[in-house]
């Protein structure tokens, strides 16, 4: 019986074989994969790569046996992942001579789906403008934290590129404003909301090993009207921010002091408050605030203060 076995297993592997080879051939005879523009494309084939043959790096084990075909599809990773490297160079440069980032808005434009005409997907997933901006930024993998979070605290997830831009639409932020996210994380939204509009932008982030990576992205990249302020969100001084935004990065009374805080700025001047998560529902709750639609979870919402 296990002799019956391991002859249907061999079998299962020379097809499998069979398949990768097949794969493979297709790709290798595309040569405009590696062309710039063919971005999509090729992290669509990396995807499909690491699905067929595990882990590269990590020495995962897969099921091709044949060792000349796993050579290839590493070779291919290789020239793949090397052409997108000399794009992200490319608009990195572009966006450190300090002009508009025209590459980089081309690139998130050509990158959307043809699924968003009427405005960005309603998830929280990603997509391959969050690789793109990854690639660009090429932010430090943040050292020790310096705290533990309370119960009240979320762990931190970046916002999807694509909400990224609904937000500046949605706002209409100029260089007037003065763009403030509270729990900034990594910095991802203000940085690339200072690189896109020219606003001011302000990431407030109570793990200073985040901030020290956030700071050191915009320095490289000669983002000089984006800052960093590593400091809990309750002790914040919020008194010049025009926009604020929360991926809802902490709940119960920390949220709710925040909230307030938010409050006592309205009485000074007009804000908007945007959101995203779960906090919405909290904050859709204050009735200062006005929203510009039904509130959703799953997409950016705009309130404006009254």
């Amino acid at each position: 019986m296990s002799t019956t076995v391991r002859a249907v297993s061999r079998g299962d592997e020379i097809e499998c074989d069979h398949n990768l080879h097949a794969f493979l051939c297709g790709m290798e005879a595309d040569s405009s994969l590696v062309q710039p523009e063919r971005l999509r494309e090729r992290l669509m084939a990396l995807d499909e790569l690491d699905a067929g043959f595990g882990g590269f790096d990590s020495g995962d084990s897969t099921s091709c046996t044949d060792s000349s075909v796993r050579k290839r599809a590493e070779a291919l990773r290789t020239r793949l992942e090397a052409a997108n490297s000399a794009l992200y160079r490319s608009v990195r440069s572009d966006i450190v001579r300090g002009g508009e980032p025209r590459a980089l808005l081309q690139w998130l434009q050509d990158s959307a789906s043809h699924d968003e005409s009427k405005g960005p997907l309603p998830s929280l997933g990603f997509d391959c403008r969050d690789e793109l901006l990854s690639g660009v930024l090429q932010l430090r993998e943040p050292g020790e934290l310096n705290l533990l979070r309370s119960p009240e605290m979320v762990p931190y997830q970046p916002t999807p590129v694509r909400h990224i831009l609904h937000l500046i639409a949605a706002t209409a932020l100029t260089e007037e404003d003065l763009f403030v996210d509270l729990g900034a994380g990594l910095g991802h939204v203000p940085l690339l909301v200072s690189m896109v509009t020219g606003a001011r932008s302000l990431g407030i982030e109570v793990q200073a090993a985040y901030v020290e990576s956030a700071r050191e992205c915009a320095q490289s990249l000669h983002l000089s009207r984006v800052r960093f302020s590593a400091q809990d969100a309750r002790e914040a001084d919020l008194s010049r921010g025009t926009v604020f935004y929360l991926y809802s990065p902490f709940n119960g009374s920390i949220l709710i002091d925040v909230l307030s805080a938010l409050q006592r700025q309205s009485t000074r001047r007009s804000i908007k408050i945007c959101s995203l998560g779960p906090c919405t529902r909290t904050v859709a709750n204050e009735t200062w605030l006005k929203p510009s639609a039904m509130p959703d979870t799953r997409r950016i919402n705009v309130f404006d203060s009254q």
